[in-house]
C-alpha cells in the first residue's frame, strides 16, 4: 500500500469511526447495552461489604478493579465480533473490497470505535462508583498512568483478537452464544471478582495463560493501596509480567487478524451473500 492511500485510509477510517460513534451515541438500545453492565458492576459492589483477605482493602474495590478490566475484554472479544460478524452478513465486507483501502479504513473505524466505548465506559464505571459506592481511584501520578498504560495495552491484547474472532464466526445468531460461555468461564477464574489465591493452583494457571487475569491485576496495582498485593498469587503485582503477557497477546492478535479479515473479505461474493440471506429469511430472521 503506497503512502497516498495509506493516508486516505486513515482519514477514511477516521471519518467513518466518527460517524459510527454518533450514530452509537443516537441509539438508546445499544447504549443500553453499555450502561447496564455499569449498573451490574455498581450493583455488586454495593453489595459487598467483606474486606479482602490478609488485607484492610474492602472487597468492593477489588470487585470494581475486576469488573473494570471485564469490560475492557467484554468490548473486544464479545461486541466486536459480533458487530464484525453482523456487518460482513449485510455485505459490508463485501463492498470494502472493491474499494481502494477499504479494509484498512474499517479497520481504524473500529478501533476508533471500540477506543472511545472502552475508555468512556471505565471512566463512567470509575467516575461513578467513587462518587455512589465509595469506590476506588488512582491515588498519585503514578497509579494514573499505570491506569492508562494497563488500559491501553488491555485494549491492544483483545481487539485484534476480537476482530480475528468475528472474521471466523459463522453469523450473528450464533456469535452470541459462542462467545459467552468462555468469556463467563474466564471472568469468573481470572481473580474479577473475588482473590484469585481462594482459587486452586491449577485453575490460577489457567487463567494466567490469557489477557483478562493480567489486566485485572494491572488495573488493581493502579486502583488499590500498595498493600492489596499481598492478596496476589506472587505477593505483588508483576508490572513487568503485566506488560509482557498483553504484548504477547497484542502482537499474537494482530497476526491472526490481519490474514483472517483478508481471507473474509476475499471469500466474499454476491452469491455467498444472497445464500447467507436467504437462509436467515428461511429460518425465521428478518431480511437484511
Amino acid at each position: 500500500m503506497n503512502r497516498a492511500l495509506m493516508t486516505h485510509s486513515w482519514r477514511a477510517g477516521l471519518q467513518r469511526g466518527g460517524i459510527e460513534l454518533r450514530h452509537l451515541l443516537r441509539n438508546g438500545k445499544e447504549l443500553s447495552g453499555h450502561l447496564t453492565n455499569v449498573v451490574v458492576a455498581l450493583l455488586v459492589a454495593g453489595y459487598v461489604s467483606d474486606e479482602v483477605p490478609g488485607t484492610r482493602t474492602p472487597m468492593s474495590h477489588l470487585v470494581l478493579a475486576g469488573f473494570a478490566a471485564y469490560l475492557l475484554f467484554q468490548i473486544g472479544l464479545i461486541s466486536l465480533p459480533q458487530i464484525l460478524v453482523t456487518e460482513r452478513e449485510e455485505g459490508t465486507l463485501l463492498r470494502l473490497r472493491a474499494t481502494p483501502g477499504g479494509i484498512p479504513a474499517y479497520l481504524v473505524a473500529k478501533c476508533l470505535l471500540v477506543t472511545v466505548v472502552a475508555v468512556g465506559t471505565l471512566a463512567l464505571l470509575l467516575g461513578a462508583a467513587a462518587l455512589l459506592v465509595d469506590g476506588p481511584l488512582p491515588h498519585g501520578p503514578g497509579d494514573w498512568l499505570t491506569l492508562l498504560w494497563v488500559t491501553t495495552l488491555g485494549l491492544l491484547a483483545v481487539v485484534p483478537l476480537g476482530a480475528a474472532v468475528g472474521a471466523v464466526l459463522p453469523n450473528p445468531r450464533e456469535a452470541l452464544a459462542l462467545l459467552m460461555l468462555p468469556t463467563m468461564g474466564l471472568l469468573f477464574i481470572s481473580g474479577t471478582v473475588y482473590p484469585i489465591t481462594s482459587l486452586p493452583v491449577p485453575v490460577q494457571q489457567v487463567a494466567a495463560v490469557f489477557p483478562l487475569k493480567w489486566t485485572a491485576q494491572g488495573l488493581r496495582s493502579a486502583l488499590l493501596p500498595d498493600t492489596a498485593r499481598t492478596a496476589e498469587a506472587a505477593g505483588s503485582w508483576e508490572l513487568p509480567m503485566v506488560a509482557l503477557v498483553l504484548t504477547a497477546w497484542t502482537v499474537l492478535g494482530f497476526l491472526l487478524a490481519v490474514p483472517l479479515l483478508r481471507r473474509a473479505a476475499r471469500r466474499e461474493s454476491g452469491s455467498r451473500l444472497s445464500a447467507r440471506q436467504r437462509r436467515a429469511v428461511e429460518s425465521g430472521a428478518p431480511p437484511m
